[in-house]
C-alpha cells in the first residue's frame, strides 16, 4: 500500500504539468470539426498567435516590437474620413451575430464589443475584459489621428499589442470597411452614447 501511496505522489506533477502549446494544437484539430461556415482551420493558430502563446503573453520586448510592425503593414487604412455613422456603429457593437455554424454564409457579422467592453453609460450588462470605452471620443477628440488609432485598433489590435486578447476584426475578414468606419463613429462621435 505504502508502494502504490508513493508512485501516486511521483506521477501527480506530471498529471499537473500544463500541456504544451503543440498538445493544445493538435486536441483542438482533433476535437473541432467543420460546420456549416465554421472551418475547422480557424482554430489553428498563426504565427504571433503561437509566439504569445508560448511566451504566456510575455514576448520580449524585441520580439513584440517586430510583431506589432508586422501586424500594422497588414492594416488597411482607407483614403478619407475614417467617421461613418454611429447609430450603424451602435449596432455592429451591441450584435454578437454572425460566423457560427448556424449561420448562412453572407450573413453579417456583428462586433460583439458589448461582451468586453462598456461602451455607453445606459448599459446594464457588458464584459470588463477589456477597459471601458465609456467617454473615449470625448477624452480624445475626433481628429484625424485619432480616427485612425481606432479604426486600426479595430482592423488589428495586435498591431498596438502583439499578444492583445482583441479579435483582428478587419484582418480576419469578420466585419467590412464600413462595419469598422461605423465602430469608429460610433467611439468618437459626440452624439454617440458613448460620449455622453
Amino acid at each position: 500500500m505504502k508502494i502504490l501511496v508513493m508512485a501516486g505522489m511521483l506521477a501527480a506533477p506530471l498529471a499537473l504539468a500544463e500541456p504544451t502549446a503543440r498538445e493544445v494544437q493538435d486536441i483542438h484539430l482533433r476535437d473541432f470539426h467543420t460546420k456549416g461556415m465554421v472551418k475547422k482551420e480557424a482554430v489553428a493558430q498563426d504565427a504571433v498567435q503561437r509566439i504569445c502563446t508560448m511566451s504566456n503573453d510575455r514576448p520580449s520586448a524585441e520580439v513584440a516590437k517586430q510583431l506589432e510592425a508586422d501586424q500594422m503593414r497588414s492594416i488597411a487604412f482607407p483614403a478619407g474620413s475614417l467617421l461613418g455613422d454611429w447609430k450603424r456603429g451602435e449596432n455592429i457593437a451591441q450584435s454578437g451575430r454572425g460566423m457560427t455554424f448556424t449561420d448562412a454564409a453572407g450573413t453579417p457579422n456583428g462586433g460583439s464589443c458589448y461582451n468586453c467592453h462598456q461602451m455607453a453609460a445606459k448599459e446594464i450588462s457588458y464584459g470588463t475584459l477589456g477597459p471601458s470605452l465609456q467617454g473615449f471620443g470625448k477624452k480624445r477628440g475626433a481628429d484625424a489621428e485619432t480616427q485612425k488609432y481606432a479604426y486600426g485598433k479595430i482592423y488589428n489590435a495586435k498591431a498596438y499589442n502583439a499578444c492583445s486578447q482583441m479579435p483582428r476584426l478587419g484582418w480576419s475578414g469578420t466585419l467590412t470597411e464600413q462595419q469598422i468606419k461605423d465602430l469608429v463613429a460610433y467611439l468618437l462621435d459626440p452624439a454617440s452614447p458613448v460620449n455622453q
